[in-house]
């Protein structure tokens, strides 16, 4: 069976990007843990700009992986978590970023060959 990701306007290929972008990926690890805040989970995930994690979330958000509830009190409270859509996505983009852990010394490995070999 042929991927329809690898067709460059199929809607299968735009949630994917969400998924796997630089924050999009970050922030479906950290929810998976629990809800947060905004400012927690910008503190959680660590050099994002406000705009960026809005963005993200947003963009999440429409796709159905994230769930934005925002709670009637003064001072304003919003909390962000996943959907079980969302769960599902995150613990796949977990299992990419355990491979990536578990085989960091294979690519550092493979890049100081290459590097070697294009000195």
């Amino acid at each position: 069976m042929r991927m329809k990701v690898s067709e460059s306007m199929c809607p299968e290929r735009l949630v994917m990007k969400h998924v796997t972008s630089r924050w999009g990926t970050l922030a479906l690890i950290a929810l998976l843990d629990r809800s947060y805040r905004f400012s927690e989970l910008r503190r959680q995930i660590g050099a994002v700009s406000e705009k960026m994690l809005a963005q993200t979330l947003r963009t999440l958000e429409r796709d159905g992986l994230v769930r934005r509830e925002a709670k009637p009190v003064i001072p304003p409270r919003v909390d962000y978590s996943l959907t079980d859509l969302g769960r599902e996505a995150a613990e796949q983009v977990r299992g990419l970023a355990r491979w990536t852990e578990r085989r960091m010394a294979a690519v550092e490995q493979a890049r100081e060959a290459y590097d070697a070999a294009r000195t």
